[in-house]
């Protein structure tokens, strides 16, 4: 069988995005023909200060929210900065002017929309050992190039089908 065929699409919004607007722009997004996987990145929103004087303390940054994503809960561990969707290369030109349209109607600001490879495309190291050798069980091969070595995925990968 031969391997889907994938690109990049970055949204790069010249603001943070606020939890609602993030919510918003995902479920919308999620509605488009041909998306793969979505990444979201950004500042990480800790639960508690891990350094510093205030060290172990809590954070309550108004951010740090739970938000619905295609009907499933979802903890914002990021204030959002970019989005990265990976989508099947056939879909590319439908999928940008879908996207431009959405969000020019959801923001009130700039953004830019810029298409090539943002995500890793071949199996890494850490992939191979959380695969081949169980490190984690039931691994989803389509989150190949995502996983963080020095955590579990599903602490900071959610699945929603």
């Amino acid at each position: 069988m031969e391997p889907i065929k994938a690109i990049d699409v970055k949204i790069f919004p010249h603001r943070r995005l606020k939890p609602g607007t993030s919510e918003k722009i995902l479920n919308e997004l999620l509605e488009l023909e041909g998306a793969i996987r979505f990444l979201v990145n950004g500042e990480s929103l800790p639960n508690i200060v891990g350094y510093g004087p205030a060290r172990g303390t809590s954070v309550n940054h108004p951010d740090r929210k739970i938000i619905t994503v295609k009907g499933k809960k979802v903890e914002l561990l990021v204030s959002v900065g970019e989005i990265v969707v990976t989508i099947k290369q056939e879909n590319l030109e439908e999928f940008v002017a879908e996207t431009k349209n959405i969000l020019e109607k959801i923001l009130n600001f700039g953004f830019d929309v810029k298409i090539g490879l943002f995500t890793r495309t071949k199996t890494t190291v850490s992939d191979y050992l959380k695969l081949d050798y169980g490190i984690e069980e039931n691994f989803d091969p389509s989150l190949v190039g995502m996983v963080d070595p020095k955590t579990n995925s599903k602490e900071t990968v959610k699945l929603i089908r």
